[in-house]
């Protein structure tokens, strides 16, 4: 079953970015996920599938009403 993400979520992802950091917010979602590296705010865009395989966890959620 995929998870859901929603914007502003921060996600941990399995390998860590090239400056050490491994926390990522989602940006944008839809069928490509826009997420920006906490450690040094470098943007990426990914599609989905490779997204949901490469996240390790959801450290924290944002409830949007």
């Amino acid at each position: 079953m995929p998870q859901k993400f929603s914007l502003g979520d921060v996600v941990e992802l399995k390998k860590p970015h090239p400056c050490g950091s491994k926390q990522w917010e989602i940006t944008r979602t839809g069928m490509d996920i826009r997420i920006r590296c906490l450690g040094c705010s470098h943007q990426v865009l990914v599609p989905r599938p490779k997204f949901e395989k490469s996240v390790k966890k959801v450290v924290s959620h944002v409830d949007n009403v």
